[in-house]
């Protein structure tokens, strides 16, 4: 009985540190405004591979869409947007591998058993829609379009087209807010 407890426990205090997380991200973003508008120097190239790390991390959620918000303000919002889609669209490939490999296990079966249900139903237009979403729980998709073997090219194209389409969104609500705020 001791078991579920501390599942629970971890479930909340990896939670904990992800919100805790993206505050203190989100707070030096803000205070760091004149750093971030210097993104610039650092191109596409480091959009794409910040992007692609934060969205291979499949423990503890990293808030890469936090990336194009904040390039958005140094560089072209669209080709941010469509860098920091493809980053993160191929940073999913680890969960989808873990899912293929059949070797995961998996605290939040009923999630699982969800997503599942969604992608059986739906196709590819939940891993879209997934994409699209803000959302820590996206991992689990991934995962289960490994598990499903759901063809990779598949799972990337849709997984593209939603996150892309969320970070051009982002990077043009970066530029909008950035640009009202300093300038």
């Amino acid at each position: 009985m001791s078991a579920a407890p501390t599942i629970h426990r971890r479930q909340i205090l990896a939670r904990v540190i992800a919100v805790l997380a993206v505050i203190a991200i989100s707070l030096l973003i803000v205070l760091n405004a004149q750093r971030i508008r210097e993104l610039g120097r650092y191109g596409y190239a480091g959009i794409f591979l910040l992007s692609l790390a934060a969205n291979a991390t499949i423990i503890l959620p990293a808030p890469g869409w936090l990336i194009p918000i904040a390039a958005g303000s140094a560089l072209n919002p669209l080709l941010v947007g469509l860098v920091a889609g493809t980053g993160q669209t191929l940073g999913e490939l680890t969960g989808f591998l873990a899912g293929a490999s059949g070797r995961i296990i998996l605290e939040d079966r009923e999630r699982y058993e969800r997503v599942s249900a969604l992608a059986r139903r739906y196709g590819l237009w939940i891993f879209v829609v997934l994409g699209f979403v803000p959302n820590p729980l996206f991992d689990l998709a991934g995962i289960t379009a490994g598990a499903l073997r759901i063809p990779v090219l598949a799972f990337l194209g849709a997984t593209w087209v939603g996150k892309t389409a969320r970070a051009i969104l982002f990077a043009l609500g970066g530029y909008g807010i950035f640009a009202r705020l300093f300038g």
